[in-house]
């Protein structure tokens, strides 16, 4: 089953270190109090330090903005607008801000669960049927069955989330998808 969500339009929370705020697409399974795998918009407002998720395998996908990642006080990655970039949810990561406020895609999975992926797309996308997953368009048309997605609008799934297709030449998808571990032999 698809849910659809336009991410202008999805709840708000605060972080308790008011460094920013996350807007939360789906925590799987919905309705429990640990999450198997999470996915989330963040506003990252002033520099800090992310979270520790230890046990969670982390990507995070910049949308808009700067931001650098130092592990240890040395810069360890910047990021790029749509390219995503994967970590452990352990690692002491910081973040600085070089031209002030960013907006980021962010998925997280349990590692004795589920085994993340991310990646963007000009083409047709079809997620493997076992995986759970979420899209969101980046910029242009896409279809998935009846439904028209425009930017800033996605789906998740649990498993089946079928085919999307791009509708126009500037069509760009930003996916992410959940493996069970069992399917990785792992």
């Amino acid at each position: 089953m698809i849910h659809l969500f336009n991410s202008a339009s999805l709840p708000v929370s605060r972080w308790r270190n008011c460094g920013g705020e996350t807007r939360e697409i789906v925590s799987y399974p919905p309705g429990e109090s640990e999450f198997q795998w999470r996915v989330s918009i963040a506003t990252i407002a002033t520099d800090g330090d992310f979270s520790a998720f230890p046990g969670v395998d982390r990507i995070i996908t910049l949308l808009d903005g700067e931001v650098d990642l130092y592990r240890d006080k040395q810069l360890c990655q910047r990021l790029s607008v749509n390219q995503p970039y994967s970590f452990r949810g352990e690692e002491p990561i910081h973040a600085r801000l070089p031209a002030g406020v960013s907006h980021d895609f962010n998925i997280m999975a349990r590692r004795g669960s589920h085994v993340p992926d991310a990646a963007t797309t000009t083409a047709a996308f079809s997620p493997p049927v076992e995986a759970g997953g979420v899209v969101m368009v980046l910029n242009g048309q896409w279809q998935h069955g009846q439904t028209l997605l425009t930017a800033g609008q996605g789906a998740w799934w649990e498993n089946q989330g079928g085919r999307f297709v791009p509708l126009s030449n500037d069509a760009l998808l930003l996916w992410g998808t959940l493996l069970p571990r069992f399917n990785h032999g792992l």
